[in-house]
């Protein structure tokens, strides 16, 4: 037995009634409202393949067949967060709603199971007053370790000063907020659509990023510098930008390009170093994990396995194997989580 827990950071889970809200959504919105939403939840909704079938059962159950599934893979313990887009795609006063009732079932199952689960709290950007005061209600009262956003809110980023109470609640109350991926806005996703690059195998990452260095670039750590960003996936592939995007950075200050680009107070890789937490959700590839944790060192880095979407047990043999120290496995798996969700 290892000498350390298995803490998984990237763990979905939803309740049915988002879902049944979803298929309101799909049933009275036109396709070209959200092609992305369509793509996503109209396939896993309606499709009777296997992995669909197994993912609609999984994505709701917080009892029995979650823990047996954990102890098959030797997790020890999930960080639950609500599945994209979840209540970023319906109008403000359900989004409100829904978070509110959410994150009361999720901290209702950390209770019943508290050595298993831990979690997140959902909120609504739609109202960043209301998002606001539900993360300090779900952190104080609920005691959920932080809050979760499922990347843009129907086209809009969170680099808009009008979400910015989001950022001032979470550095007051000194907890992160994880950026999980959802499918591109409407403006975006054309491309990807024809070959199926929407998901996760590539549309995710490249919306996802994209949240990040508009972060990044339009100052929100320079005004919120104690801000703490959680990405999965490795970093959305940023961790292996850092070298171009510094210097393409300095070109563009220098030629006064986009007025929406200015100068930083830091270099975009040193806000990537020391304001973003990284799990390896998705991405059990040796080279990969090992190239994060040399770059962004071994305290940045979190184990997650992205259940039930990539819901693979024989991954944890991957990092199991991983060619560092048990001191470092221990910051990977357990350590790193512990410090950052205050687990």
């Amino acid at each position: 037995m290892p000498a350390y827990k298995r803490i998984a950071t990237e763990e979905a889970w939803s309740t049915p009634e988002v879902l049944k809200g979803y298929e309101k959504v799909l049933s009275t919105k036109p396709a070209s409202w959200d092609p992305g939403f369509l793509s996503l939840w109209g396939h896993y909704l309606h499709s009777p393949s296997q992995r669909a079938l197994d993912l609609r059962r999984r994505i709701v159950d917080l009892g029995a067949e979650r823990i047996a599934d954990m102890d098959a893979s030797g997790i020890d313990m999930q960080l639950l967060m609500l599945s994209a887009p979840g209540v970023q795609v319906f109008d403000a006063g359900t989004a409100v709603s829904l978070s509110v009732e959410t994150n009361n079932q999720v901290a209702e199952a950390i209770r019943k199971h508290p050595t298993r689960y831990c979690g997140l709290a959902a909120f609504a950007p739609q109202d960043p007053k209301a998002a606001a005061k539900e993360l300090e209600r779900a952190v104080k009262k609920l005691g959920l370790k932080g809050g979760l956003v499922n990347s843009h809110t129907m086209g809009e980023y969170l680099d808009d000063e009008k979400f910015w109470e989001i950022f001032e609640a979470a550095e007051s109350l000194d907890v992160p907020i994880y950026i999980h991926p959802q499918a591109p806005p409407p403006a975006m996703i054309g491309p990807y659509l024809p070959r199926g690059l929407d998901g996760a195998v590539f549309g995710f990452a490249a919306e996802t990023g994209l949240h990040a260095m508009r972060m990044v670039f339009g100052g929100v750590f320079d005004r919120f510098p104690k801000l703490k960003i959680v990405l999965g996936h490795l970093g959305e592939g940023l961790p292996f930008w850092h070298f171009r995007l510094d210097y393409m950075h300095a070109a563009i200050v220098r030629s006064k390009r986009y007025p929406g680009a200015g100068p930083l107070k830091r270099k975009p890789s040193d806000y990537l170093k020391e304001n973003f937490w990284y799990t390896t959700s998705g991405m059990q590839w040796q080279p990969a994990i090992l190239f994060c944790q040399q770059v962004l060192g071994m305290e940045r880095v979190m184990y997650a396995m992205d259940y039930p979407y990539q819901f693979a047990p024989e991954e944890v043999k991957v990092t199991d194997d991983l060619p560092i120290s048990d001191a470092d496995k221990k910051k990977l798996y357990q350590g790193n989580a512990e410090e950052l969700f205050g687990i």
